[in-house]
């Protein structure tokens, strides 16, 4: 009787623990969450399960502000002011998707809500951010965020000012502030031959590692670097995959 009444009193803890588990994975669950920075348009640091983190947000990319190799791009700062202005305006809460949820460099991967509007929508219907990174199974709200920028790409506001600026590969900062021209090409056609296609990516341990169109991890790597030969990547510092 001892015996039944102990696993009864188990696995009543163990329901309450799950009750109060943060891990939504497969779920739209969101968990309430204390923001301590706005590092730029798409990252902010909070307080998760007692430790501060970095969290990326999911599915966006805004130009940058402090890159090491890019440096600032056009409406980086713009970018970094309307989400701090969203992010202190109310309430911020975080949603994971059914995938990884830390990237590379060990930043979580989130949907970030303001008194339970979505963060990304609004930064991407303003045009001061794209659709980006987009690695299944993390695509809950592609839809919507697809539709929430083609609202800023009808309006040309923001980054769709000029044709060629936001790209597929992210932001041409040679762009911004020219007209298009007749025989432009689109931000989402193939890169043209000649393009150089080859993926340099640095790991969360550091390794610096470059990737060949012909590679299976190639779709779903986020490029620090851009080279064309392998020798130019080698030289840099880069090994390929496997190697």
């Amino acid at each position: 009787m001892k015996l039944k009444l102990m696993l009864m009193a188990l696995f009543f803890l163990s329901g309450c623990g799950m009750l109060e588990s943060t891990d939504t994975s497969g779920t739209t669950d969101r968990i309430d969450v204390e923001v301590t920075q706005v590092i730029d348009g798409d990252t902010i640091k909070i307080i998760y399960e007692g430790e501060e983190v970095t969290v990326r947000y999911l599915l966006m990319d805004t130009p940058e502000t402090n890159h090491p190799r890019l440096g600032e791009q056009p409406l980086g700062k713009e970018a970094t002011k309307e989400n701090k202005r969203l992010i202190e305006s109310g309430d911020v809460s975080i949603e994971f998707d059914v995938g990884d949820r830390f990237d590379d460099y060990d930043r979580l991967l989130a949907y970030i809500y303001v008194d339970g509007e979505s963060v990304q929508e609004q930064m991407l219907e303003s045009g001061l951010a794209r659709v980006a990174y987009v690695f299944p199974p993390n695509t809950r709200y592609l839809d919507d965020f697809e539709k929430a920028e083609q609202i800023a790409k009808d309006e040309e506001a923001g980054i769709w000012q000029y044709e060629n600026y936001s790209t597929d590969r992210g932001f041409n900062s040679e762009a911004f502030g020219q007209e298009s021209s007749g025989n432009a090409r689109s931000s989402t056609e193939e890169p043209i031959a000649g393009d150089c296609e080859i993926k340099g990516n640095i790991n969360r341990n550091g390794n610096k590692i470059y990737h060949m169109p012909s590679d299976s991890s190639y779709e779903q790597t986020n490029p620090e670097e851009w080279f064309c030969t392998e020798q130019e990547a080698q030289d840099a510092g880069f090994r390929g995959v496997g190697q």
